[in-house]
């Protein structure tokens, strides 16, 4: 049996899930209330009204985090945008059954980082993972792997482009992207979406787009 279909990672996500479910009734109130406050464009006063909103991944999303990190033997993982750490525990239990590694997150909200540290020591898996508290496009221009497996966007949809070119000449050849919701990002679509800038992607479901680094790092260079 995976760490993802085993208590208490297994029991966790259902929780997290069920919560994020419940505050679904309200998320419209909360989004509306959001861009009254702040522009969308003003990432950090926008998400700051949405900080009691899981906005997690979808359960499906969440699975194939977990199947893409594992069947890509990932080791090193970048994640923008936590939140309450759903996704964070997928991606830290493949990691787990891959042998272990290292995730750096990044989440500015200092409450929504204090949920998801919470989650992943009762799910015993905060010895892989570090989330860094801030805006990522401070903490993830530093201290990075040279080599990175795997990347989720989930973050600041304007950001993607700017946090993909932060990470950009850290990715290995054969990394994958995967970016949530990202037909918000029409910049950051136009960019993978072209062979000419070193990718191959496609949209997947309904708001997910994969994306693989065809050209990047070479394993033990």
């Amino acid at each position: 049996m995976t760490t993802l279909a085993r208590p208490p990672v297994s029991a966790i996500i259902d929780r997290l899930f069920a919560e994020a479910d419940a505050a679904e009734a309200r998320r419209d109130a909360d989004f509306s209330s959001a861009r009254r406050a702040a522009d969308p464009k003003d990432y950090r006063r926008y998400y700051a009204q949405l900080k009691d909103q899981p906005l997690p991944v979808s359960r499906a999303t969440g699975k194939l985090l977990y199947m893409l990190a594992r069947s890509a033997r990932a080791r090193s993982i970048v994640e923008f945008g936590t939140s309450f750490g759903i996704s964070t525990l997928h991606l830290a239990a493949a990691l787990r059954d891959n042998g272990g590694g290292r995730l750096i997150g990044s989440e500015f909200e200092p409450s929504k980082l204090a949920r998801a540290r919470e989650n992943l020591a009762a799910a015993g898996l905060s010895d892989l993972v570090e989330i860094r508290e801030g805006d990522a496009l401070e903490t993830l221009s530093r201290d990075l792997p040279d080599a990175i497996d795997f990347v989720l966007l989930d973050g600041a949809k304007s950001l993607y482009p700017s946090v993909l070119s932060l990470l950009e000449g850290r990715l290995r050849s054969g990394a994958l992207i995967l970016a949530d919701n990202a037909d918000s990002s029409p910049e950051y679509l136009a960019r993978v979406r072209s062979s000419a800038n070193g990718y191959l992607s496609i949209a997947f479901a309904d708001d997910v787009e994969l994306s693989v680094r065809l050209e990047g790092q070479r394993p033990g260079a």
